[in-house]
């Protein structure tokens, strides 16, 4: 499903916003759009032409599902709820995200997820948000201790090897639902910060593309620490690719 800004003219740069869900991502866009100024936003979902009603629910979701033992990667659907999957399946599917959102103009092309992906064809450049959101925050951590918040528990083991893999000091990981009802997703993330805070983490870090600025400041006031928040970098240097691609 494509989703394109109607205030903006046909010749305005276009940024790709993919995400490995379905589109529109009307969670990212309040956060997201302030930092864009003068973009036009192409949306499309690798989920986009799955079915989550009805009959065809349990089937869809047990094809996407991860296989026994890979880390789950979480992503939003466009009535809100959430569904876990795998990469296997998912990747065709991004590739026909990336492809339509081009077709739509795309300078440059963000994949929403701040998970690891193999190859995913593309003509155009492709951003990965994992690379661009551990590096910018290695560059501002150092060596301090860091506190990684993920979407899912199952994730955690995972989420903390990669990020020990880009981050010279202690990481620790906590899960916190991004995707639940609004006061049960505050109440988590701000259950993950403090227990973070307490384990001796001085930097925060909201490692999914589904967490939102009230979510950082709920995080911020829970552990009183400096939140760094994956949505919001990633979208920022992508706006840079386009700046310079476009």
């Amino acid at each position: 499903m494509n989703v394109a800004d109607s205030g903006s003219l046909p010749n305005t740069p276009a940024l790709g916003l993919v995400t490995i869900g379905q589109a529109p991502r009307t969670d990212l866009r309040p956060d997201a759009e302030p930092l864009l100024p003068g973009l036009r936003l192409v949306e499309h979902g690798a989920l986009d032409d799955d079915r989550f009603d009805g009959d065809a629910e349990a089937g869809t979701r047990r094809m996407l599902a991860p296989e026994p033992g890979e880390a789950p990667l979480v992503s939003r659907l466009r009535d809100g709820g959430s569904v876990l999957l795998g990469h296997a399946a998912l990747v065709p599917r991004m590739e026909e995200a990336v492809a339509r959102a081009e077709r739509d103009g795309a300078a440059a092309t963000l994949v929403l997820c701040t998970g690891r992906f193999p190859a995913v064809a593309s003509t155009r450049p492709l951003l990965f948000a994992e690379p661009l959101v551990q590096r910018a925050v290695a560059a501002l951590v150092g060596t301090d201790p860091v506190g990684i918040v993920c979407p899912h528990p199952d994730q955690a083991e995972d989420v903390a090897r990669r990020w020990s893999d880009v981050l010279p000091g202690a990481v620790r990981a906590a899960g916190a639902n991004p995707y639940a009802a609004r006061e049960r997703a505050l109440a988590e993330v701000a259950e993950a910060a403090r227990a973070l805070a307490a384990d001796g983490c001085s930097w925060l870090v909201l490692d999914c593309i589904g967490y939102t600025e009230e979510m950082r400041r709920t995080a911020a006031r829970a552990a009183a620490r400096p939140v760094l928040l994956a949505r919001a970098v990633a979208v920022r240097m992508a706006a840079e690719a386009v700046a310079a691609f476009g």
